[in-house]
């Protein structure tokens, strides 16, 4: 009976052990609808949604314009990170199969990983995902120095089904929001609105000068000199 018993209980603690990684599996591969442990959570975001449907009223539009606040340069440009929470523990995490999660990093530790992608010069090359330059739109750098278009690394999420970096496959990484793409557009964009502007003062420069300084070869002079004697008016 005590060998049954002891058979028994390592048959039960088997398919637990199954259960639990299986479970860690669709967790890291963020199939939140097959997983065993958000089943009832779908279901109720699932009752939520239906509630939400009744509750909806009909916007009626009176054609007045409403006052929107324009959010703030600093604001805009502060960095920040979008999952400051790490994921809920797994069953195999708790039950000690798998090691917990890596914590969220630090500012220094998110500083050296920027650094890292400077060095690369991600955001001065194209988005790997849609090959467009970052420009203004907004941008994510991953926590394995990676940047990609913050719209691109949903849509890639939100297409694999699962959360794994597009150029290394780093599992449940974390992002944060920068600007270096933006900022280096801007620098580009005024360099270029420089250098359009010196070409045209120049320009400018050359044509009076042309009309003031004779030209040093002969036909050319010639054709200057007629030109000034044509303009001359007597008084």
């Amino acid at each position: 009976m005590l060998k049954n018993k002891g058979h028994s209980s390592k048959k039960d603690n088997l398919a637990v052990n199954a259960v639990a990684l299986q479970d860690h599996i669709l967790h890291d591969l963020q199939l939140r609808n097959l997983s065993v442990a958000d089943h009832s959570k779908t279901q109720v975001q699932k009752k939520e949604n239906k509630s939400l449907k009744r509750d909806t009223k009909a916007i009626i539009d009176t054609g007045l314009k409403k006052t929107t606040q324009c959010p703030k340069l600093e604001d805009s440009e502060k960095e920040y990170v979008l999952d400051p929470k790490p994921p809920p523990l797994t069953l195999a995490q708790k039950l000690g199969l798998i090691g917990p999660p890596p914590p969220p990093l630090s500012s220094d530790e998110w500083e050296k990983v920027k650094q890292r992608s400077l060095l690369q010069g991600d955001s001065v090359q194209p988005c790997p995902i849609c090959k467009e330059e970052f420009e203004l739109r907004p941008q994510v750098l991953l926590s394995c120095s990676h940047v990609f278009h913050k719209a691109c690394l949903q849509a890639f999420e939100k297409f694999t089904n699962k959360k794994t970096c597009p150029l290394c496959r780093k599992n449940q990484y974390q992002t944060r929001v920068i600007h270096d793409g933006a900022r280096l557009f801007r620098i580009k964009c005024v360099t270029r609105i420089q250098a359009y502007w010196r070409g045209y003062v120049v320009r400018k420069w050359y044509r009076n000068l042309r009309k003031t300084v004779p030209p040093t070869d002969a036909k050319l002079r010639k054709k200057f000199f007629e030109k000034k004697t044509q303009d001359w008016k007597p008084a």
